[in-house]
């Protein structure tokens, strides 16, 4: 199947007793086992069907398979938050004195959890360039189990070269490489094909689309999942709603076609800002003018709808504008949905609350975003009244 099919009909099928067309909605917490089972979810077999909510419901079983067809993937696991399902492949693979690295820029609740929580359970961390080979290569020691990669990252949207680093992780004795996809979704770029070992979405965002609804999920092998399952879904318990699975089951049936509409969007927006007077730096995959554009053009099939800018004023008080005068597009965070979304991320702020880098990386950070920068997430309303209601601040 293509992919806009897969998207409409993978892990759904015609309902046998009422014969409905779209997928059920089932919210039961409990089932009646096909045959006699253990209590404990350790005894629990496939075979005895769905048991209780926690280790597997029908309706978010949908949606893994769908979202399994649409990454390229052996299974899915759903959780109730893009974090719980970052929490969940993190902590069911890594153990305490395992060392892992992760990249300097990643999305604010990766780093404060990597920052904050692991050490307290004996997990080493470095937190590396990742545009770097050189500098992934120099951070990999005998204990190191796991690379985390975020393409492109949030906010500054840089990108990793997936093949190029997986390649030497696994080289190197590495069990797994793990590529953090929300914002170029599985439209944009399939880490699995390219040797990851583990794909992350916050399916809260683009998959979802609509922004009215949570969820994460992980992808990868079937018998990774299935033990990351027992542990993080059971044990850990951050599972999905079915009913926020079957919101995000409605969005992403039509993911294809809304990737198609926030590519193009953001290209004439990205196109526009580059010629504002008031706008500084661009930075889009889909630009020439991005560093990285020859990497985006081989990596992504689809350059989505982010963008960061940064502009001569101080960002901060445009942002204040931006708060009582834009009229479409929402001053607001999360991204991926329907409607734009931006948000003025400043560089003194994110540096102290998020990522302490040390001096040199610092450094590298702030020559990237200088005061601070805008993220702006491309909605589907017309381009032109995007831009239209941005000038309206800039």
């Amino acid at each position: 199947m293509k992919i806009e099919t897969m998207a409409v009909h993978a892990g759904e099928a015609v309902d046998p007793t009422t014969r409905a067309s779209s997928p059920n909605l089932v919210m039961s917490a409990t089932f009646l086992p096909r045959e006699l089972t253990g209590f404990s979810a350790l005894d629990e077999d496939e075979s005895a069907g769905y048991i209780y909510a926690r280790s597997g419901n029908p309706t978010v079983r949908q949606l893994e398979e769908k979202l399994a067809a649409l990454e390229g993937a052996e299974d899915a696991r759903c959780f109730a938050s893009g974090i719980a399902a970052t929490h969940a492949v993190i902590m069911g693979r890594l153990s305490a004195g395992d060392h892992a690295i992760f990249p300097e820029n990643a999305y604010s609740g990766t780093a404060e959890f990597i920052r904050n929580s692991l050490p307290r359970f004996g997990i080493n961390t470095s937190f590396v360039d990742t545009t770097d080979a050189d500098a992934v290569a120099a951070a990999i020691t005998p204990a190191t189990r796991m690379l985390w990669l975020e393409t492109p990252c949030n906010p500054t949207l840089q990108l990793a070269d997936i093949a190029l680093l997986a390649d030497l992780a696994h080289a190197r004795g590495l069990r797994d490489v793990v590529v953090d996809g929300t914002f170029a979704s599985p439209i944009g770029t399939r880490p699995l094909a390219l040797g990851a070992d583990f794909v992350v979405h916050s399916l809260t965002k683009y998959i979802s689309g609509h922004g009215d609804a949570m969820g994460g999920a992980v992808l990868g092998r079937k018998a990774d999942l299935d033990a990351l399952n027992l542990e993080a879904a059971v044990h850990f318990g951050g599972v999905l709603s079915p009913f926020n699975a079957w919101l995000i089951m409605r969005g992403a049936e039509t993911l294809p076609i809304r990737m198609r509409a926030h590519q193009y969007n953001a290209m004439v927006v990205a196109k526009w800002l580059e010629l504002h007077p008031a706008v500084s730096r661009v930075f889009y995959p889909g630009l020439p003018s991005h560093p990285q554009h020859d990497l985006a053009r081989r990596q992504m099939a689809n350059f989505s709808g982010m963008i960061a800018f940064q502009t001569h004023q101080d960002g901060s008080e445009i942002a204040r504008r931006m708060v009582s005068d834009l009229q479409h597009v929402h001053f607001a965070v999360s991204l991926g949905h329907l409607r734009s979304l931006i948000y003025w991320i400043g560089t003194d702020d994110i540096l102290q609350s998020t990522y302490q880098h040390p001096p040199e990386a610092e450094a590298r950070f702030r020559a990237l975003t200088g005061r601070g920068i805008f993220r702006l997430s491309v909605g589907l309303e017309h381009p032109d009244d995007i831009c239209a209601d941005l000038a309206r601040c800039l």
